[in-house]
């Protein structure tokens, strides 16, 4: 795939109404947006393409979890009924040529500079605008900033000991080569068994001379089911596209079309349910989540789910010690991201794949040329870590930000993220969060949520730009009652339970706070819309030398 190169932004101008963080699926549409509204625009981006996650995450197996023909753009009906979706499930190099095609079709290069790392930005109280630093000593002034880093994107190095002796390759999932990573003949170790994992071991087993899995805890998969699009089903699935989008957008928690239960687990008895699930898992995806209504709020109908999964596992993995340490025990089935899979437990059937289970005590060392765990050294001649993402936060705590009072937001974030409808934080004016902690985001489809945000920023900016105003701000009372709210709405799930990255918890020393909003990307769509309806409450704008009008 040849790519044409953005446009560098050397001897342009230096003042913008906005500045966008990020060129991945969010920063695009914001671009687009912001454009078609007469606001200048610039979009940086630390990477060397486009695309975001999808330009970073290049491991063997890399796909999206959302069907294709729905992790798609929705905001131009020529778009969708023009791009061809080859499988159900998109692999990564096709999002990343369908990122690449949407820059090129709505000309948004030239308003995008590669290379290119936000390191600081500074609030000025005085001339109420944003000074942003970018790597390379550049410097520019917005009015505006909008943070479209995203919220897997921020590679997660673990803290192993003896790690850099390690005299064969290392290679990181979410840092991954773009060149082809060759591992025929070699005996490979990967640490994690998250979704990129569960994604790449049984590409790296069909390749490699001996595979060591190295897993802390296993992880609930669903067969994916992957196959080819046929020019029947994408054309049935645009002639319905009004009614999908729609449907996704306002009547789902998840952003996903599919059909909703209408019945809790035990409204069947015993031999329907079975026949449910057996239906769901044929059919593979997310949707066995919604089996039931009740799935991720009463724990006995959870049991009836994660028991299903274990069973399939202990039928799929024909060493039953190896089954065993796979099946999942001590959290609630969902409550951790359920992955999708493709052949991920069958591939421990296969005689040069071995699972390492490294409970309770983890990785000990990595030696010059294996790992140790349990008192066993094993081997190896590549390591890959599949340890993946400071989620939600760590790309935003990245960039230096100082607010009012030179306070910056990674003070204010060090006891768990706090915003506003996960839009703004309160000390942070003119300062946009796209899916940010605290709304749906990673919950959710991700395109449906990114539009939504997308769109309602957009709408935002011209209100404030429209009236006069200088700034706008969420307000600390806002702020914590949403808060208290997301935190509210999380507890009367099981959720909670998981040590997950939801929760931050694999990342020593972030705070355990559940950071996406449960409430439902329809739930949460309507208050969004309450809240600009009614002049933009929660937020304090001002304009001029006038004194602040809170809405």
């Amino acid at each position: 795939m040849s790519v044409a190169p953005s446009i560098p932004d050397a001897g342009q101008k230096r003042a913008f109404d906005v500045v966008v963080v990020g060129a991945g699926f969010a920063g695009l549409y914001m671009l687009h947006r912001l454009r078609r509204l007469g606001f200048s625009v610039r979009v940086y981006e630390q990477g060397g393409g486009l695309g975001g996650t999808w330009y970073w995450n290049r491991y063997p197996g890399a796909r999206c979890d959302i069907e294709s023909m729905q992790y798609s753009y929705s905001f131009s009906e020529e778009l969708q009924q023009e791009w061809n979706w080859s499988e159900r499930y998109a692999s990564q190099p096709e999002i990343l040529e369908y990122a690449n095609h949407v820059a090129d079709r709505f000309d948004l290069r030239r308003e995008i500079s590669l290379d290119a790392r936000v390191e600081r930005a500074d609030f000025d109280e005085a001339a109420r605008t944003w000074n942003v630093a970018i790597s390379h000593g550049r410097l520019v002034q917005a009015k505006f900033v909008v943070l479209a880093t995203g919220c897997l994107s921020n590679a997660r190095m673990p803290d192993i000991e003896g790690l850099s002796d390690f005299r064969g390759q290392v290679y990181h999932t979410g840092q991954w080569p773009h060149e082809r990573v060759d591992f025929a003949d070699k005996r490979v170790g990967v640490i994690g068994t998250g979704s990129s994992a569960i994604q790449s071991v049984p590409m790296i087993a069909g390749e490699a001379r001996h595979l060591f899995v190295f897993q802390r805890t296993p992880n609930f998969s669903i067969p994916a089911r992957n196959a080819a699009l046929t020019d029947e089903a994408r054309e049935a699935f645009r002639k319905n596209y009004p009614e999908i989008r729609r449907f996704a957008r306002e009547d789902t928690r998840n952003g996903i079309y599919t059909e909703l239960p209408d019945r809790g687990a035990f409204d069947d008895g015993e031999n329907a349910r079975r026949a449910r699930y057996e239906d769901r898992w044929t059919k593979g995806g997310l949707a066995f989540l919604l089996t039931y209504n009740n799935l991720i709020l009463e724990k006995a109908a959870n049991d009836t789910a994660a028991d299903f999964v274990r069973g399939k596992i202990a039928e799929i993995v024909s060493d039953p010690g190896t089954a065993k340490r796979l099946q999942p025990e001590n959290y609630p089935f969902g409550s951790k991201r359920l992955c999708v899979d493709s052949d991920y437990y069958a591939t421990f059937n296969r005689p040069n794949v071995t699972l390492v289970d490294i409970r309770p005590h983890g990785i000990e060392k990595i030696l010059t040329s294996a790992v140790r765990a349990g008192g066993q050294d094993y081997e190896i001649d590549a390591l890959v870590l599949a340890t993946g993402f400071d989620a939600m936060t760590g790309s935003v705590a990245k960039i230096d930000i100082y607010g009012r009072g030179r306070h910056t937001l990674n003070q204010k974030w060090a006891a768990g993220p706090k915003t506003y409808l996960g839009l703004m934080s309160e000390g942070f004016p003119n300062l946009f969060l796209i899916t940010g902690p605290g709304s749906p985001s990673v919950l959710s489809n991700m395109i449906v949520s990114i539009e939504q945000h997308v769109d309602w920023i957009a709408d935002c900016l011209t209100f404030v730009r429209d009236r006069g105003h200088a700034m706008i701000e969420a307000t600390t009372e806002a702020e914590e009652k949403w808060v208290a709210h997301v935190n509210e709405v999380a507890n009367m799930t099981l959720y909670p339970q998981a040590n997950s990255w939801y929760m931050g918890a694999n990342i020593p020393g972030k705070p355990r706070i559940f950071m996406p909003y449960i409430g439902g990307v329809g739930a949460y769509r309507q208050i969004c819309d309450e809240v600009a309806a009614k002049g933009y409450r929660g937020f304090a704008m001002t304009a001029g030398e006038v004194e602040p009008e809170t809405s």
